[in-house]
């Protein structure tokens, strides 16, 4: 690896790392700025909203969902046999979260599924995409599986079909098995094939019942996050590191995609990516230039890998020959990686726009996340791309939503105005792109509950329905009340 080429990954490592760290005074300088912050310094004043989109009917059988992640809602970090996860570890690790936060209780979700499940049947969800902790179902990450963490996802799926509900189920959502962590995490080959293991054991005790499986969540936040800036677990700041954990992880999808057909599971199957359109700051060639290659770190090298076979060359030659990454792939290994997908889920949460020197600029107002700027024609321009580049294959959103400053009002509501404009606005992004051709299956709003926010800890509150965390009451924002409406209309 060059030591340009270190330099511009450290440099993206800080842009990521400012880029997920809301604080305050991002915030006032965000301000500062000129930018205007959605649902945060905006009146919420129902007669200031924009008119409804127009009569934007979506499919019928369209997945209207919500989304969540184990560790972020769970809670019960020690019960039932669960083992340690990377993120137990960080978040307790002093200056590592928000105010020295951690996910062992968050919203209670294990105790309090039944009322969540409920929660969900009320809003009129088609679909509910959550995750599978992997220490709950294997402590140390191999061998003889926890059969009470297999339990507690048998009668979650089991209650979502009481419901009417489909599940969409996530084998990781960043929670690797400490243990996995102590014997080299990601950077270990043999960690792939242990993810295979424990997915190999999920299909056999869940496959039956649950018609959309999903392998790694966005893999590229584990690079950025988690061995670039490292802000996230396992908390390394390692440029060498950071994309053999890419390969890794990569493949560790192919490999579970193997696992399901192998064992003759039905369900579907496929990547969930968080895309970022980037677009040059201005016009000059050097823009361009500096867009493409920073696109290929952002989106190609895991779309191309596991939809074409091939990692981005523009990407390996910035890394070099000798970069751990391109001495780590073995013959064979892209063949593995893009194994037949049945579905790609797409997570969209903000553009990225690119100046010559590589470093990005904003554009558009920010959210509470000041890594987020508001931008709903990125939608449109990301799910029509994907559909352009690699064809028909089926997709689903099953991310998008923003932090708003949400309080419990006297009379036991929350008013959350800057969430609704922003769906109503994203969803209408995603209507262009159905109309435009692209085939797209659902959209999971981010989150159904307000929960543990990574290194954010709970000061951000991402969810449809509030969560008052001293009593765990759960609250539907407004949010929520017109979601429920949007569904039971079928569109806009």
């Amino acid at each position: 690896m060059s030591i340009l080429t270190r330099r511009r990954l450290l440099r993206r490592a800080a842009l990521s790392a400012t880029a997920t760290a809301a604080t305050n005074a991002g915030l006032a300088a965000a301000t500062a700025a000129g930018g205007v912050l959605a649902g945060c310094d905006e009146p919420h004043d129902p007669e200031s909203e924009p008119s409804p989109v127009a009569d934007l009917r979506f499919p019928p059988g369209f997945g209207w969902g919500a989304a969540t992640s184990a560790y972020q809602i769970e809670g019960a970090a020690k019960e039932d046999g669960r083992g340690e996860s990377i993120w137990d570890t960080f978040s307790r690790t002093p200056g590592r979260t928000r105010n020295g936060d951690t996910g062992d209780v968050a919203a209670d979700h294990y105790h309090r599924y039944a009322e969540d499940l409920d929660l969900m049947r009320d809003l009129g969800l088609k679909s509910y995409r959550f995750s599978i902790s992997w220490p709950r179902v294997q402590a140390d990450g191999s061998g003889v599986p926890n059969q009470r963490g297999l339990d507690f996802y048998r009668r979650l799926v089991d209650g979502l079909h009481e419901r009417g509900i489909a599940p969409m189920a996530t084998l990781f959502h960043w929670d690797l098995p400490q243990a996995l962590q102590d014997a080299g995490g990601w950077e270990s080959r043999e960690v792939a094939y242990r993810f295979a293991d424990y997915a190999d054991i999920v299909f056999g005790a869940l496959g039956d019942r649950v018609p959309v499986w999903l392998t790694i969540n966005e893999p590229k936040t584990v690079v950025q996050n988690g061995y670039l800036s490292g802000h996230h677990a396992p908390g390394h700041r390692a440029p060498q590191a950071a994309y053999l954990v890419a390969h890794h992880l990569q493949l560790a999808h192919g490999l579970a995609v193997r696992a399901l057909r192998d064992g003759g599971g039905t369900g579907r199957i496929g990547p969930a990516f968080n895309l970022h359109p980037c677009y040059p700051a201005d016009d000059s060639p050097g823009a361009a230039e500096a867009t493409r290659l920073y696109d290929g770190y952002e989106n190609r090298l895991y779309l191309d890998s596991a939809l074409t076979g091939r990692y981005p060359d523009d990407v390996l030659a910035d890394l070099g020959p000798d970069s751990r990454m391109v001495r780590g792939i073995r013959d064979g290994d892209l063949d593995v990686i893009s194994a037949p997908v049945d579905l790609v889920a797409v997570q969209y949460y903000t553009p990225i726009y690119v100046t010559a020197d590589g470093t990005t600029v904003r554009r558009w107002p920010t959210s509470e996340a000041d890594w987020q700027q508001i931008h709903p024609d990125g939608m449109y321009d990301i799910l029509t791309r994907v559909t352009r580049d690699y064809g028909p294959v089926p997709l689903t959103v099953t991310e998008n939503g923003l932090p708003t400053p949400d309080t419990l009002a006297a009379d036991g509501t929350v008013d959350d105005a800057g969430r609704i404009r922003f769906l109503r606005d994203h969803l209408a992004a995603a209507h262009r792109a159905l109309a435009a051709g692209v085939p797209l299956e659902g959209f999971h709003v981010w989150s159904l509950l307000d929960n543990f926010e990574w290194a954010e800890g709970y000061d951000q509150r991402w969810g449809l329905v509030y969560v008052d965390y001293p009593t765990q009451r759960r609250v539907p924002k407004r949010s929520a009340h017109w979601y429920r409406e949007v569904i039971a209309a079928g569109g806009l």
